[in-house]
């Protein structure tokens, strides 16, 4: 090899371990699912048919990250930590697997098969976050403004906005990932049992 291409090939060399060199390291990160804690039950299946939409959300929760507000008005999210998926996609799988445990409501379907359905769920995820409190206390905060919605019409039937709040007793990662479980399946229970009657509604009007 002549000096002058020996010289370049070094230098690029140089130059290359000096680029990775400076690179920076990517922290390891623990990926949580949104915990389960509702039991199965066997109910007779009622006679109509529902499809679940993912809720829309702000930029900030529309994201795997595990959000948190430390203080005030800033929202921030958990270090080396994040949800196995976006956050309106776990609570709308999280509601699909609720209605499915509850039994009432067997024909089911989610909004990216396009499936016709009696009724859809619809609606926004406002808050799906910890906060810190009065007294440096911690608590889960999860809010979903629910609309029912006719299949065939798009009429707005019912709406309601469901808001639950956990205290948290420890401020770990994998204490506030228990306590978004455990709101979660608060907030899955008031929306089936709401969605069931409001349905119920719907349908002995029309008969």
């Amino acid at each position: 090899m002549r000096p002058t291409l020996r010289l370049l090939a070094w230098a690029a060399t140089l130059s290359l371990a000096t680029a990775c060199s400076i690179l920076p390291k990517t922290e390891p990160v623990d990926t949580y699912r949104l915990p389960v804690n509702q039991p199965s039950r066997t109910a007779s299946a009622l006679d109509w048919s529902l499809r679940l939409n993912k809720p829309l959300a702000s930029e900030v929760l529309a994201t795997p990250r595990i959000a948190v507000i430390p203080q005030g008005d800033v929202i921030s999210s958990y270090k080396g930590a994040r949800w196995s998926d976006p956050a309106p996609l776990l609570i709308r799988n999280r509601l699909l697997d609720g209605f499915q445990r509850d039994g009432r409501v067997q024909r089911l379907s989610a909004d990216d098969s396009n499936l016709q359905a009696d009724y859809e769920l619809a609606g926004e995820l406002q808050a799906f976050q910890s906060e810190y409190r009065a007294q440096d206390t911690v608590e889960v905060v999860v809010r979903y403004d629910a609309r029912l919605v006719d299949g065939r019409s798009q009429r707005i039937l019912a709406s309601h906005r469901f808001e639950v709040r956990q205290p948290l007793a420890d401020k770990q990662v994998s204490a506030v990932v228990a306590g978004f479980g455990n709101a979660s399946d608060q907030l899955v229970g008031q929306v089936v049992n709401w969605t069931v009657t409001q349905a119920g509604q719907a349908q002995a009007k029309n008969q």
